[in-house]
């Protein structure tokens, strides 16, 4: 849901931002976008993924749920994915955060995982794709919990270059070599 104001809210007035509840928004072309609560199917998938990347032996402090990620689209805008792996150098520049916002002029984080959503297809396949791609994330992953399917999004020389995985295959990613985790395994949640 889109939340209708009288002018386009930059981002700085974004940032300022308290309506005194505890919704998240995305900040899209100047228009705050509500995010719905999480389905628990979507919640599951997400807390899968992050027990599952710290067993790779990712440490904690990389490992982030809810943090948000400012985007270049027609105006600075904030997305704000399911899960996020920081590198090393954008965790050290994260520890004395007062917000969990990644800004513009910080290293990008590795891995953005996004869990679709019914009617938010467009926003995860279209839109964060080219926001994520223009920020130089190295991996994108879009879980399809309706299309029963995982896209592995790896940037290569500014856009990027998409796996579709389904049923027992196993992910792909180009950045975590040694997963053995399969789309059937994530999407049970």
């Amino acid at each position: 849901m889109t939340v209708t104001t009288a002018k386009k809210m930059t981002f700085e007035e974004f940032i300022e931002f308290d309506d005194g509840t505890d919704n998240l928004y995305e900040l899209e072309n100047g228009e705050l976008i509500v995010m719905p609560f999480e389905s628990e199917l979507n919640r599951r998938i997400a807390t899968f993924l992050l027990i599952y990347f710290s067993k790779l032996g990712i440490p904690y402090y990389r490992l982030s749920m809810k943090t948000e990620i400012a985007v270049n689209s027609r105006m600075v805008g904030v997305r704000v994915p399911d899960l996020v792996i920081f590198s090393e150098e954008l965790a050290q520049v994260m520890t004395d955060a007062k917000r969990s916002l990644i800004l513009m002029d910080m290293p990008p984080p590795l891995l953005v995982v996004e869990v679709v959503s019914p009617n938010q297809e467009n926003r995860d396949y279209r839109y964060k794709r080219s926001e994520y791609a223009a920020r130089g994330i190295a991996e994108y992953w879009i879980i399809d919990p309706m299309q029963k399917k995982v896209t592995v999004l790896e940037w290569v020389e500014g856009f990027y270059d998409e796996q579709v995985f389904t049923g027992d295959m196993v992910i792909g990613s180009p950045l975590f070599s040694d997963i053995q985790l399969t789309v059937s395994a994530v999407l049970q949640g």
